[in-house]
C-alpha cells in the first residue's frame, strides 16, 4: 500500500509517499479503508520535533497522521462495535495512507448526510471545540464568549459549538475571513490587522484562545472578575506551554481562570460531534484538498497558519 513516511525530523521536505506493508489489526483495533483524513499542528510539530537516538542506529520510519475517516476493512479480536464494511470516522496513528489501524475506543459511525473529507476534518478540531468550550469553558447560554483564532480549524467548529450552547460569539480573525467567520454564527467579528481584542471595551465571560498571541496580564483586561481563558492552541511550542504551566499558577491569585489543554478522543464526545454534524448545527469548514502525494505541499500550506477551516487530505 501507499503511505506518507518520514526518518528524522525536519520540514515537510522529509515526507515521502512510499510502498509499505499492509497493517494488521491488533487485539481491540479496527483496520480502515482510509477515504480521507486531515492535517494538524500536532503532525508537523512531531515531524519537526528532533528525537535523541543511539549514536549510529538508523532513524526509525515515522507515519504522520490522526484525523481518518473510511471504511471498516477488518477487526482484530475482542472487536464487538464495528464490522467489515462500517463507515467510520475518528483517531488513528498513520492516516495519510492506504489503510491504516485505530483503536476501536477511538472511532464511531459517520453520519450518512456527512461526506467522508467532511468527517476527516472533525475528530481533533472538533474535540479541542468541544472539550474547550464545554469542560474546560463551563460555557453556558446567555454567556459571551471571545475566540481568538476564529477563522482556523478549532475556531470554526468553536464559532459554531458556542452559538449552538446558546452563547453571544465574537470571533477574531483576518480581514479577508470576517464574513466567512460571520457566516458560520458570530454576532460580532474583529479584524485583528486593524484592533487589538484586548485593548476594546468588552469584557468576556470566556475567551477561547486558540493562538495564545497575547500575554495573560492583556486578555486579564477584557475578562470578567470570574471570567476564563481557556488556551487550546498557540503559534508555538513554548507560548502553549507557557500558558499550560504559568496558567494554573496565575490561576490561584486570583478569581479569573486560566487553563491550557490538549483534547483527548473518546467515543462519547466523537459521538456528539456526530449528532451535531447530521443535525446540521456544526459542519466542516474544508479550506482545499490534497491527494495522498501532495502531502508534503499540504503540510507547508497548513504551517502558514493562514487556512480557513481544515485543510483535508483525499485518499483515492
Amino acid at each position: 500500500m501507499k503511505a506518507i513516511v518520514y526518518y528524522g525530523h525536519g520540514s515537510p521536505d522529509i515526507l515521502k509517499c512510499e510502498e509499505i506493508e499492509k497493517p494488521a489489526p491488533a487485539d481491540g483495533e479496527v483496520l480502515i479503508k482510509v477515504r480521507a483524513a486531515s492535517v494538524n499542528p500536532l503532525d508537523w510539530r512531531m515531524m519537526s520535533m528532533p528525537i535523541p537516538r543511539l549514536p549510529f542506529s538508523k532513524p526509525q520510519m515515522k507515519r504522520p497522521g490522526v484525523d481518518v475517516a473510511g471504511v471498516v476493512e477488518g477487526v482484530g479480536q475482542g472487536v464487538t462495535r464495528f464490522k467489515a464494511g462500517d463507515e467510520v470516522f475518528g483517531g488513528c496513528r498513520g492516516a495519510f495512507a492506504d489503510y491504516a489501524c485505530a483503536a476501536e475506543t477511538k472511532l464511531v459511525m459517520k453520519p450518512q448526510n456527512v461526506t467522508f473529507e467532511e468527517a476527516a476534518a472533525v475528530p481533533v478540531a472538533g474535540l479541542t471545540a468541544l472539550q474547550g468550550l464545554r469542560d474546560l469553558g463551563k460555557l453556558q447560554a446567555g454567556q459571551k464568549v471571545l475566540i481568538n483564532g476564529a477563522s482556523g480549524g478549532v475556531g470554526t467548529f468553536g464559532v459554531q459549538m458556542a452559538k449552538a450552547f446558546g452563547a453571544e460569539v465574537t470571533g477574531v480573525c483576518s480581514t479577508k475571513n470576517l464574513e466567512m467567520v460571520r457566516s458560520l454564527g458570530a454576532d460580532r467579528v474583529i479584524d485583528y490587522t486593524r484592533e487589538d481584542f484586548t485593548k476594546g471595551g468588552q469584557q468576556y465571560d470566556l475567551i477561547f484562545d486558540l493562538f495564545a498571541n497575547h500575554s495573560m496580564a492583556e486578555c486579564t483586561r477584557v475578562m470578567t472578575p470570574k471570567g476564563i481563558c481557556v488556551t487550546a492552541g498557540a503559534l508555538t511550542v513554548s507560548g502553549m506551554l507557557t500558558r499550560m504551566v504559568a496558567g494554573p499558577m496565575r490561576s490561584v491569585l486570583g478569581s479569573q481562570k486560566f487553563v491550557g489543554f490538549i483534547a483527548k478522543f473518546n467515543k462519547d464526545d466523537l459521538n456528539a460531534l456526530g449528532e451535531l454534524l447530521e443535525s446540521g448545527k456544526v459542519k466542516a469548514v474544508i479550506d482545499r484538498c490534497y491527494k495522498l502525494a501532495e502531502v508534503p505541499e499540504a503540510m507547508r500550506y497548513a504551517t502558514t497558519f493562514h487556512a480557513r477551516g481544515k485543510v483535508v487530505i483525499t485518499v483515492a
